[in-house]
C-alpha cells in the first residue's frame, strides 16, 4: 500500500502549455508539411529507398539478414530483448558477424551499440542483460550495451515499488534498428511475440546514410546518459556523468536535454546546408541542361520525392517535439481530410482527444479489442488492464455520441484469433485523395505515457510518390481489414463488462499504462 501512496504526487502533474510551431502550410500536396523542418532535420530521399513491411516474420527475417551483412555498425534501441530461442538466434547472429569481422581484418571496424530500458531489461533472473553479457565478454572493444534509467524513479519510490510496477514511472521506449546505412523504424520490441504473432508496423529506409547517422547519434546521446552494462553484470555511469537516480535530478535532465538537442540541431543545420547546396547545384544543372542538352543532367542525383522527419519526445528532459508536431497535424487537418490513427493501447491524452472531437477532419481510430490486448490473460492486477482500456474506450465513445460525431469519428477494434495487437501511428489522406501523403511510424502510442513519461521517437514520412503512397495505403487497409466498427451494442457484450473497482481505479492510474 505504501508504494501506491508514494505515487500520489505523480497522479496529477501540472499540464505544460504547448505552443504549436508557426504554420506556413503550402496549399498543395506534400509540400504543405515543410514547416516540420523548422523543428527537426529534413531528410529528402527517393521513394525507391522506402519499403513497408507487413508481418512479424518478415520483420524478424530482415533483422537477421541485416545483422549478418553489416560491415560498419549495428545500432539497436528497444524496450528490451527477450530471452527465448528466437532472441538467442539474434544474439548468435551478432556473435557470428562480430567474429567474421575480426577474422577478416584482425582489427574490426564493426561496432555494435544496444540501448535498452534498465528496469524492463533487468526484470527476472534471466533477462536482457544476461542475454547480452556473453557478447560484452567476448568483444569488449566492439560492443556497447546501455541501459536507460528514468530520473523520475529515485529515493524511497525506487526502494518501495516492486519489479514490474517500477516500469510504470518511465521507460526507454524508442525502437530503431539500423545496420550500416539501412534503418528499420517500428513499434516492435526484440521479443519472440513481435517476431511471430504480435502485429505491429515496420518500415525499412535503405541506403540512407544521413538518416542512419542521425539515429546512431541519437542512440549514442541517450547511451551516454545511461548506465553502461559491464562484463560482470554490474552497471556504471560514464566517467564524469551525473547519475540518473543518485545524482541531482535537474542537473541530469539538463545534461540529457543538451546532448539530445545537440544531435537534433546539428543534424538540422547539416541538412539545411545540404539542401542549400543541392538547390544551388540543381539550378546550375538546369542552366547547363538548357545550354548543352540532356546529357548535362547525367551526373545529377534524382530530385527527392519523399521526406523523412524524425520526431523526438522526451518530456523528462523537456523535449516535446513529437507532441507539438502531432498536435499541429491534428489541428491543421482540413475538412474532408481523413486521418487513420492506430494504437495498441487506447488512452489518448486530453489534448489529442479534444483535437479529434473539436476539429474538422474525419477520423478512423483502430484500437485493440480486449482479446488482442497485450495484457489479456495477465496475472494479478495487470489482468484487469484490458478492462480499464474498455472503460476508457467506452467513455470516449460516449463523448463522441454526446457531440453527435459518430459519422466523423469512428472507432474500430482489431480482432484476430491467436494474435495480439501493438501497431501505432497514423496515415493522413488530404481532402479528395484516395492515398495517404503522410504517415507517422515509431514508438509513441498517443497516450499520457508516450507524451509525459517515456523516451519516444517516430518519423513523419511525407511522400509525393504514388507507388509509395499505395504501399502505405495497403498497409493501412490490411490492418483495418481485421477490425469491426464499434457501436453502442459493442459495450453490451458480456466480455465488455467492467467491474466497479476497475471503474473507480482507472482515473487514478490511467497515466501509468
Amino acid at each position: 500500500r505504501s508504494s501506491w501512496l508514494l505515487l500520489a504526487p505523480l497522479l496529477t502533474p501540472p499540464v505544460p502549455l504547448i505552443t504549436a510551431p508557426p504554420c506556413s502550410l503550402c496549399p498543395e500536396g506534400a509540400h504543405r508539411f515543410q514547416w516540420i523542418r523548422n523543428l527537426v532535420p529534413e531528410f529528402g530521399i527517393s521513394s525507391s529507398h522506402v519499403k513497408v513491411l507487413s508481418s512479424p516474420a518478415e520483420f524478424y527475417e530482415l533483422l537477421k539478414v541485416q545483422i549478418k551483412t553489416a560491415k560498419q555498425r549495428v545500432v539497436m534501441a528497444s524496450l528490451y530483448l527477450g530471452t527465448g530461442l528466437l532472441e538467442q538466434e539474434l544474439v548468435d547472429c551478432l556473435e557470428e558477424t562480430l567474429e567474421k569481422s575480426l577474422q577478416a581484418k584482425g582489427l574490426s571496424n564493426l561496432r555494435v551499440s544496444i540501448l535498452l530500458d534498465y528496469t524492463r531489461g533487468s526484470r527476472g533472473r534471466k533477462n536482457s542483460r544476461t542475454m547480452l553479457i556473453p557478447l560484452l565478454q567476448r568483444f569488449p572493444e566492439q560492443v556497447r550495451v546501455s541501459l536507460f534509467h528514468t530520473p523520475n524513479l529515485r529515493g524511497l519510490l525506487r526502494l518501495l515499488i516492486p519489479e514490474r510496477f517500477n516500469e510504470t514511472i518511465g521507460l526507454q521506449h524508442i525502437k530503431v534498428y539500423l545496420f550500416d546505412d539501412n534503418v528499420i523504424l517500428s513499434g516492435a520490441n526484440l521479443s519472440d511475440l513481435y517476431f511471430t504473432n504480435r502485429q505491429d508496423r515496420y518500415v525499412l529506409l535503405q541506403d540512407s546514410p544521413e538518416i542512419a547517422d542521425f539515429f546512431t547519434e541519437l542512440v549514442d546521446a541517450i547511451g551516454d546518459v545511461s548506465l553502461q552494462l559491464q562484463r560482470d553484470d554490474t552497471v556504471q555511469m560514464m566517467e564524469g556523468m551525473v547519475h540518473p537516480y543518485q545524482g541531482d535530478k535537474m542537473a541530469y535532465c539538463e545534461i540529457a536535454n543538451r546532448r539530445v538537442m545537440e544531435v537534433i540541431n546539428s543534424a538540422r543545420t547539416r541538412q539545411e546546408l545540404l539542401h542549400a547546396k543541392t538547390f544551388h547545384s540543381s539550378q546550375q544543372g538546369s542552366s547547363l541542361l538548357s545550354q548543352q542538352g540532356s546529357q548535362a543532367s547525367g551526373g545529377l542525383k534524382p530530385e527527392p520525392d519523399t521526406w523523412i522527419y524524425p520526431l523526438i519526445q522526451m518530456k523528462p528532459f523537456g523535449i516535446q517535439i513529437d507532441e507539438m508536431v502531432t498536435e499541429t497535424l491534428l489541428t491543421e487537418a482540413e475538412r474532408d481530410a481523413r486521418i487513420y490513427l492506430t494504437t495498441g493501447y487506447f488512452n489518448l491524452t486530453q489534448a489529442y482527444m479534444d483535437l479529434i472531437l473539436g476539429t474538422r477532419a474525419e477520423y478512423r481510430i483502430l484500437l485493440a479489442s480486449p482479446e488482442v490486448n497485450g495484457f489479456f490473460g495477465a496475472k494479478g492486477v495487470a489482468g484487469a488492464i484490458p478492462a480499464a482500456y474498455v472503460y476508457i474506450e467506452h467513455q470516449f465513445y460516449s463523448e463522441v455520441c454526446y457531440l453527435h460525431q459518430q459519422e466523423r469519428v469512428q472507432l474500430q477494434e482489431y480482432s484476430r484469433a491467436g494474435w495480439t495487437f501493438h501497431a501505432k501511428g497514423l496515415w493522413l489522406y488530404l481532402a479528395g485523395s484516395d492515398l495517404p501523403c503522410l504517415t507517422l511510424i515509431g514508438s509513441p502510442n498517443f497516450g499520457y505515457r508516450s507524451v509525459h513519461r517515456d523516451l519516444e521517437a517516430q518519423v513523419a514520412i511525407v511522400t509525393e510518390n504514388k507507388a509509395l503512397q499505395q504501399q502505405l495505403h495497403q498497409e493501412q487497409e490490411q490492418l483495418y481489414l481485421c477490425s469491426g466498427v464499434v457501436s453502442s451494442s459493442t459495450f453490451e457484450q458480456p466480455n465488455r463488462y467492467v467491474k466497479l473497482w476497475v471503474k473507480l481505479v482507472t482515473p487514478l492510474i490511467k497515466n501509468f499504462f
